[in-house]
């Protein structure tokens, strides 16, 4: 959903009425000092066994996009993304688009089932939602390293994704940071295993989950090392222009439980309940510039979603997701009052990896936002987590 929002650039009339919200060319350069803990942001070579990540890439220019609603909306970007929104420098270890924890005193004191001298090296990514921080993420890394389990986290930012590159960073960065992955799972220390555990957040996080799986589908060894994911708020596999408005309109407003809606008709509800309650207030100001930004978005997916060439690298990466997950267990965690990701989506998709053969786990939170479980049920969502773990590790022989 999110994840692909740079698909706003697929036509090149899009590329004009941006010109104002580019984000600037950042370089990277930060050593790695001590190879026993990767890089927190660096940049690397892709090497000749993966294919650059092409989802991302731009599309052919098609010049019967209409551009009224596209100059509204450019003008609405522009004036809800504020610049302390800008992505930190990749460069910079505390604001680059994925960090290594380095605590190793926290790790040693984890679980004795993941944190011991004879058992395997874990390691949990987490994929978080668009427009998401690395510090967002702490809660969620510290759920992992208390366990013993190194955390790294991956973000892709909302401005980044409005630039006239459209994209292209996002796509190198996904590819680097799977190169970054392979180079962990390729290191050895005292003979030991590594093992990867994956936690996406939104559909944003399942795409990028995806679209590494895609990466690695030359790197079957690799595949292998996954022993468990964690879907967090995602799994909507239907390519909707109501989802991926909701989605990217709540990470614009930075709000999980903001006024986002999945549907033309509650739109119009919206609209109607404005009007009736003091249209002047800063509140209902607010309200109607999100009903307004969310119809432009609706209008703009409906189009672009359907170019072929977006289309198709769509459903390349939902069909890997859908048939080609690696053979590991997996937890859902999502909410019925979820107003972004549709609850009968999730669960279909369940439903079906249920009906493959996977091994599913879910849990409805009920009345928990978008991307908000934990701190709407902390107990219940470390015990799920906690769980999890468990059935994971037992999976895997101690060398």
């Amino acid at each position: 959903m999110e994840a692909s929002v740079r698909l706003l650039g697929s036509a090149a009339a899009f590329h004009r009425q941006l010109r104002l919200i580019t984000a600037p060319s950042l370089s990277l350069s930060l050593p790695n000092a001590n190879p026993r803990f990767p890089r927190s942001s660096i940049a690397l070579q892709p090497r000749s066994r993966f294919a650059t990540a092409d989802f991302f890439r731009s599309p052919p220019a098609h010049s019967s996009l209409p551009l009224a609603p596209l100059l509204s909306l450019s003008n609405l970007f522009a004036s809800v993304s504020s610049p302390d929104r800008v992505l930190a420098s990749d460069s910079d270890p505390q604001g680059g688009f994925f960090h290594w924890d380095r605590h190793q005193a926290v790790l040693e004191r984890g679980d004795p089932q993941f944190c011991n001298d004879k058992g395997p090296i874990w390691t949990v990514v987490l994929l978080g939602w668009l427009g998401a921080e690395p510090k967002h993420m702490n809660k969620y890394a510290a759920l992992y390293s208390s366990n013993g389990i190194r955390p790294v986290r991956f973000v892709i930012s909302v401005k980044e994704l409005l630039g006239l590159d459209m994209g292209k960073r996002v796509q190198e960065k996904i590819a680097r940071f799977t190169q970054e992955l392979v180079s962990w799972c390729s290191e050895t220390e005292e003979g030991r295993e590594r093992c990867l555990l994956f936690h996406t957040f939104s559909n944003t996080g399942w795409l990028t989950y995806g679209k590494i799986l895609d990466n690695l589908q030359t790197r079957p060894d690799i595949i292998q090392k996954i022993k468990g994911c964690v879907v967090d708020s995602g799994a909507a596999p239907e390519i909707s222009p109501q989802v991926w408005a909701a989605g990217f309109c709540a990470a614009l407003f930075k709000k999980r439980s903001s006024l986002v809606y999945s549907s033309v008709e509650d739109i119009e509800l919206a609209k109607v309940d404005v009007k009736m309650n003091n249209l002047g207030s800063k509140d209902n100001s607010s309200t109607f510039t999100e009903i307004l930004v969310l119809s432009l978005l609706e209008k703009l997916f409906a189009i672009v979603l359907e170019l072929p060439d977006v289309n198709k690298r769509l459903r390349k990466i939902i069909s890997i997701l859908s048939d080609k997950q690696p053979p590991c267990p997996q937890l859902y965690l999502y909410s019925s009052a979820d107003k972004v990701i549709p609850v009968n989506s999730v669960e279909k998709f369940i439903k079906e990896q249920k009906a493959s053969g996977r091994i599913v786990h879910a849990h409805d939170f009920g009345s928990s936002p978008h991307v908000d479980h934990l701190r709407s049920f902390p107990q219940v969502y470390s015990t799920k987590i906690s769980e999890f773990l468990k059935e994971c590790c037992s999976r895997v022989a101690v060398i």
